[in-house]
């Protein structure tokens, strides 16, 4: 145990949790964290964990493997969500280690596991890359956005991106699977590709490389293109890095749903907490129809964003059958 810690039981623990959400919160998401919570502790009662001063980063990979087999991936991220939070909270009252929290990971969802119409549409990406363009312009997030929603990438495919990766001359990104150096690519080496930017969207990341990233190398010796102050960011934190930039009211929209930023709880600590903010798996579904929307072949899109056609079509595109007609219309008319 550390010097700065102090004893907590994990009932106890969870205990001083809800009793803190309990007044910043609706009673159905309190009921939603004390069932959630319910497993922890039955957990950790498997374990013979009776003092949340013990925990490690490997028994929180221990306990998402334990988890894993019984329900939905995406059921187990909204989940592991809570718990995430109840160790944020419990760190502060220094129930466990500082930093506990980071190291608890969900497991990437399989294609096509969210709902076909949680994606960010074209016009909403558009006015939130046209703000960080004017007002926080080769910041880490306009990179992250601008990389996200430009290649569809996974963001476990953004997290393994090294300054070594970028091709200035092409204005072009390469992705390479290296699961022996800390980073993988969901398909492997078969995922591995050159993905072109363009000279504008490429400017950003050169922007962002010179004025604004911070120097720093992974647990490899790797130096990472996206960096946080420890290094090589977690899939987690890129998650919450897009739940809150696809937030309407972060990029200069009125909320459209009547709550006031002040006191909304999703922008004072709980940003999936905003019904309009999108994963990096919405981001991936919207560019994805994006591409197809504005032309790009079927087969292009696919190998650029290193998904089946059949996934494609069945999971990521959300054309509308209108927009579907415009496309073959626009074809045609080129003929």
């Amino acid at each position: 145990m550390g010097d700065d810690l102090q004893s907590l039981p994990p009932r106890e623990g969870v205990r001083r949790f809800i009793d803190h959400r309990k007044p910043s919160v609706r009673d159905s998401t309190l009921q939603n964290a004390r069932t959630r919570l319910n497993w922890f502790l039955e957990w950790c009662d498997e374990r013979d964990i009776t003092d949340l001063n013990d925990l490690t980063g490997r028994d929180l990979s221990d306990m998402v493997a334990w988890r894993r087999d019984d329900i939905a991936a995406i059921t187990l991220q909204k989940q592991l969500s809570t718990i995430r939070t109840a160790l944020r909270y419990w760190a502060d009252i220094e129930g466990v280690p500082d930093g506990l929290a980071e190291k608890l990971h969900a497991p990437e969802l399989p294609d096509g596991a969210e709902s076909r119409d949680v994606h960010l549409d074209a016009e909403r990406a558009e006015t939130m890359l046209a703000y960080l363009d004017r007002y926080q312009y080769a910041s880490r997030r306009h990179v992250v956005m601008a990389l996200l929603w430009r290649t569809g990438m996974r963001r476990s495919a953004l997290r393994s991106l090294d300054l070594e990766d970028l091709r200035p001359d092409d204005h072009a990104i390469v992705l390479e699977h290296r699961i022996d150096e800390g980073s993988r690519l969901k398909n492997g080496d078969s995922g591995e590709r050159w993905v072109y930017l363009g000279p504008e969207w490429y400017q950003i990341v050169a922007d962002y490389v010179d004025d604004v990233r911070l120097e720093k190398t992974d647990d490899h010796g790797r130096r990472p293109l996206i960096t946080t102050k420890r290094g090589r960011p977690t899939g987690d934190t890129i998650y919450t890095w897009v739940n809150e930039a696809t937030q309407p009211c972060q990029y200069g929209e009125p909320c459209p749903h009547d709550r006031d930023p002040e006191t909304c709880e999703a922008r004072t600590g709980y940003p999936s907490k905003c019904p309009s903010s999108r994963s990096p798996h919405g981001i991936r579904r919207g560019s994805i129809t994006a591409h197809l929307n504005d032309g790009v072949a079927p087969e292009a899109t696919s190998e650029r964003m290193d998904v089946s056609l059949d996934v494609l079509y069945e999971h990521y595109d959300v054309r509308t059958e209108r927009e579907k007609m415009e496309v073959r219309k626009k074809l045609l008319d080129n003929e």
